[in-house]
């Protein structure tokens, strides 16, 4: 029987950590994401897990780096300033093959921007949150019940393809109080899945040597196999090499192991579509107004639906196409600038979508996007 529970989105992320068997939290407090840290601050240790706020959101990654290179499921926890602050340890994880979960709790930008205000501004940098070459995993919650849900399967996507993988929520949404309805413990227990380790002779032990799209075994450091762990690129063992053929190989099976595999991270809702005239697209927070704005519209009989991606990337282009093929009126709704619009309109082939973006710390109201989609 499913729970329900009274609670945050940022809180509910931490409850996710920790009941989907995250045993290590590194970070540092920043708004709108504190109460992350806060709340699991005082979950871990009662599990057995260690929390820790360090000096700054640099020292707070390489913790978790840390911890999760022991073998632990680690979190950390920031918002945008502390992404880019945090951006070369990232960068650290995706080529050494680091499971790690980092939740972005988004605010307005560049720098500083809006601490306290809503915002989506983090959307881009979620694609590329580092230099070089990788493929992000982000997902994006919309719902408070799915700050949980997403959580956990975050845990489950980085164990499985060995990197950092996002969750992004909002001021709004993390803020926001109201009723959760989460699956069972019993049914989040039942779907991890530990990561690939090697159980061979230690001398054959070769964590980087997997086929061209699969993530590194790597082995929990301290626990009798040896490997060399750097932000270069490496051999099979880990130790830095120049070799052209390998560097190769390397960048390419980072991208492979994600792009091969797009179906088990790709997680969309569609809402009221089917026979749909208009269709809005919408993420995170946004979404709920939407939501509501479909539903007052579709009881003036205005044939109007509304497409949520989860997974932001790798991107639903595939049915992101399909669906601009089919419905030719197209709002694309974003709390920034049009940071996903310019990934829409690549997937479409298409550059005639009306658009509804707010750059300013408000939300946009169910009425406004009312009133635009008359306008249409």
């Amino acid at each position: 029987m499913a729970r329900e529970i009274i609670s945050t989105g940022n809180d509910l992320a931490a409850i996710a950590a920790v009941d989907a068997g995250c045993e290590f939290f590194g970070g540092y407090p920043i708004t709108p994401s504190s109460e992350v840290m806060h709340t699991i601050s005082d979950l871990l240790p009662a599990a057995g897990g260690a929390s820790i706020q360090m000096e700054d959101e640099i020292a707070g990654i390489c913790a978790a780096i840390g911890g999760a290179m022991s073998g632990k499921r680690s979190l950390t926890a920031t918002s945008g300033p502390g992404i880019s602050l945090k951006s070369e340890n990232i960068g650290l994880a995706y080529i050494a093959e680091v499971p790690l979960v980092i939740v972005n709790v988004m605010r307005g930008g560049p720098s500083t921007g809006l601490p306290t205000r809503v915002a989506q501004g983090d959307i881009l940098q979620a694609k590329s949150p580092t230099h070089g070459d990788y493929k992000s995993i982000t997902l994006c919650a919309g719902t408070l019940s799915e700050c949980y849900t997403e959580t956990v399967r975050a845990f489950n996507l980085a164990d499985r393809f060995m990197q950092p993988v996002f969750v992004l929520l909002d001021e709004t949404i993390g803020h926001m109080s109201g009723k959760a309805v989460l699956p069972t413990l019993e049914e989040v227990k039942a779907g991890i899945k530990p990561r690939a380790t090697f159980d061979g002779p230690a001398k054959e032990y070769e964590p980087y040597n997997v086929p061209n799209d699969q993530p590194a075994v790597l082995n929990p450091m301290f626990k009798g196999y040896r490997y060399h762990y750097t932000g270069l690129h490496h051999d099979f063992n880990g130790h830095p090499t120049e070799d052209e053929q390998m560097c190769d190989d390397l960048m390419k099976r980072l991208f492979r192991k994600v792009e091969n595999y797009t179906d088990e991270i790709e997680s969309n809702e569609e809402y009221m579509l089917d026979d749909a005239e208009i269709m809005i697209i919408a993420y995170g927070s946004m979404a709920l107004s939407v939501k509501e704005a479909v539903n007052r519209l579709r009881a003036e009989g205005i044939k109007v639906g509304m497409f949520r991606p989860i997974t932001l990337w790798p991107s639903p282009a595939k049915r992101i196409k399909e669906l601009c093929d089919k419905i030719q009126k197209v709002l694309v709704t974003e709390l920034n600038l049009g940071q996903y619009l310019e990934e829409i309109q690549r997937a479409s082939g298409r550059q005639d979508f009306d658009t509804l973006f707010k750059a300013n710390g408000r939300p946009i109201a169910p009425l406004e996007i009312v009133e635009k989609v008359k306008g249409m």
